[in-house]
Formats: C-alpha cells, structure tokens, sequence
C-alpha cells in the first residue's frame, strides 16, 4: 500500500508494570455524558481498510475518522471544549456567582458576564486551540491562543474564526507552551493545555477523558476485541486516553503502539532514556499536530507502562498513507497528523523483526485512529495533489 522506508522500533521494557491510575474510570463516565449532550454530537465512522489489511497481511484494519467531529476538523474537539467548560463552572463556583452552572447555562450565558471575564488560554500547533477556542465561544469565555511561528496560516485564520485571539511565538510547540504559562501567570488567566507538567494536571486529566469518549466509541462500533492499537503519539495524550480506554472495555488484551514522527520522537526517546525526555530543535516535520518536543507527564505516566513498543515514522510515509486513503472509493481524507498509526502499521507489518516483535500476523485485528481530516485544505492539496473531497 505504501512503499518501504526506514523507520525506528522499540518494545517497551517496562510494559506491563503496575503504575498509577492517571485517568479515573468516573471521570471518563462523567466526561461522555457531557459531551453526549451537546449539541451536534454524534459518533464519528469507524471505516473498514481490507486494502490495508490486505497489505499488511493482518485480518482487519478499522480506522477511526475522526474528520467531521463537531465541525472542527479533529478529536481534539472533545478534549479541549470539555475541559473549558469544567473550568468555568469550577470558576463560577469559587467566585460565587453559581454552585453548579450546566453547560446549557453556559451555552444560554445565563452567568455571560462572569463567564465573558474570564480569559482561557493554551499554546497550539492547530487542533486544540482550534478546540479551546470553539469551547471558549460556546460557554461564554475570552480566548487567547499562542501559536508558534511554524504553524500555518490556514490554521491560524481557522482559530481566530471562533473569536480568538492569535498571538505568534518565535520557536516551537513548546515555546510557545512556555509563553501561554508565562502570560496566564501574569494576566490571571487560565491555561487550558492538552499538554501536563509537574504542578499542572488537573485540566489535562480533564482534556484527556474527553478524548477518551472517541476510543469508547471504536471500542463499541468495531464488535471485536481488536488485538493491535496503532496510535498517534505527540505530548502523549490522545496515545494516553486510548490506552486507557482499551484497558477499560477489553483488558490487559490489546497492544498499544505509539506512533510519532521520527523528527519529533520525544515519547520514543523517553523510553529510551526510561524517564521523560525532551527534543529540541525546530521538530520539522510535515505532522504538524505531533511535532511536540516535550512528553505529557500525566500521558507518560499511563504510557511508560502500558505502551506495548513506540515507533517513528517519516513524513513520507504520512504522505503515502494519505494518498493511499485519498485513492479509496469512497475516499478517505485524512491530514498529515492522522496517518503516523497507519503508517506505522504498514511499515511495522513489511519489516520481519518488527512484524514479529509485535505478533503480527493474518489473525491480527488492528484499531487506528485518524485523528484528523484536512485541518489545512491548502496543505492537503500540496501533499495529496488535489483538494479534499467531499465523503
């Protein structure tokens, strides 16, 4: 399906450890009945690939799409907006102003002009502040999201749509992380990260169980206990709550493969290291949503133990898996960070000591996320050489 190149493969040496609960059961059940009720919910398609199962030689292969979530593009729509809202009513609460506001009455803006002085804020490659900001314009809150130089301008103008305000960082993901904090301490702002560190974890526990309810979905619609995950990596978050959700609905049964860009690896490297590492550099790569240089504690915590191997693919790769699936009929429009699990499935399945590291083989049933549709229809275009279709 795709043309073989070089990748990087490690098996995890601490799967299977005991470790902590990062992600409460009780807050994933809180989390799904929320977002289940707002306003254009609904389960987004988990689409068959036989002519990627048949490349890799594996039984099946089911790809989460990912692309039409709320209208915005990406998972990240569940995480971000879920997490605004819980920070407001936290923040009502503690001024007063109301006890247990619902996320109707943010919508309606019945508590509109505490909630219109409250600012959130985060730093961006494109998805969650897409997703902050979207949650910020439906609960009532002013936004201000940080993007690094890098990020596109088709991405910039999709956030600012929803109200926005753009700032530019010099640097990358995480200098502009560094600068959302800095501005939040010294404005009395809130920061609404996907991203945790040490001191800062409770909105990105909140983010994450909202990401959970899309893994809880493919976990219903597939029918099968799938025996292979192939996951995006980036901070680790979304790689996080499906690990974390496959355990839940099927056990200690299903590998959990972390996917990332080889020039962007930081949760690969972590393991390498056996603690969280940080990449520098620019982190150039065509994947825009991954090209994360520091890891997620609260994601690495679930995923030193739980992730089965890390891989690092290249920006080819992507490319290829994106036109592959923009060939289907119908076809399948995926952006440049949905396609890193796929791609490493294929590569992983072609090469004999990967393919038997993993225990893949033609009773394999593989679960893949694409996370994301085409984000920026520019970029798409210039990648897959044609706009994206309409599915």
């Amino acid at each position: 399906m795709i043309p073989t190149c070089p990748f990087r493969f490690m098996m995890n040496r601490r799967h299977g450890t005991p470790g902590l609960v990062v992600l409460p059961d009780s807050g994933f059940r809180r989390a799904r009945e929320e977002i289940a009720s707002w306003p254009g919910y609904e389960a987004t398609p988990l689409v068959d690939l036989p002519d990627a199962a048949a490349a890799a030689q594996v039984a099946s292969v089911h790809y989460k799409h990912e692309g039409g979530r709320f209208g915005l593009g990406s998972f990240k729509a569940l995480g971000g907006a879920y997490a605004v809202m819980r920070l407001l009513q936290a923040e009502l609460a503690r001024r007063g102003v109301a006890n247990a506001a619902t996320a109707a009455e943010l919508m309606e803006g019945t508590h509109g002009e505490a909630t219109r002085g409250i600012t959130v804020c985060c730093a961006t490659d494109g998805n969650h502040g897409r997703s902050v900001a979207w949650g910020a314009k439906l609960f009532g809150a002013t936004c201000v999201i940080f993007v690094h130089e890098h990020v596109s301008q088709g991405r910039r103008d999709a956030i600012a749509k929803y109200g926005a305000e753009i700032r530019v960082v010099p640097g990358n993901y995480d200098d502009a992380v560094r600068e959302a904090q800095k501005q939040a301490d010294a404005n009395a702002w809130f920061v609404v990260s996907d991203t945790s560190y040490p001191g800062y974890t409770e909105v990105p526990r909140d983010v994450m169980q909202g990401y959970r309810v899309m893994a809880d979905e493919a976990a219903t619609q597939i029918g099968i206990t799938p025996t292979h995950v192939f996951v995006q990596g980036g901070v680790g978050g979304v790689a996080a709550a499906v690990s974390a959700q496959m355990r839940m609905r099927f056990g200690a049964a299903v590998k959990v493969i972390v996917a990332e860009p080889d020039k962007a690896a930081c949760l690969l490297a972590s393991a390498e290291a056996g603690q969280p590492t940080t990449i520098e550099g620019d982190l150039d790569t065509l994947m825009a949503g991954l090209a994360c240089g520091e890891p997620s504690l609260l994601a690495w915590q679930e995923l030193e133990r739980a992730a089965f191997a890390f891989m690092a693919v290249p920006d080819d790769s992507a490319v290829d898996c994106m036109k592959a699936l923009a060939a289907r009929n119908p076809p399948v429009v995926a952006g440049e960070s949905a396609v890193a699990g796929l791609a490493a499935l294929l590569l992983a399945a072609g090469e004999p000591f990967a393919r038997a590291a993993l225990g893949l083989d033609s009773t394999s049933r593989i679960l893949l996320f694409g996370t994301e549709g085409a984000t920026d229809p520019e970029i798409y275009a210039r990648l897959v050489g044609h706009a994206p279709s309409s599915e």
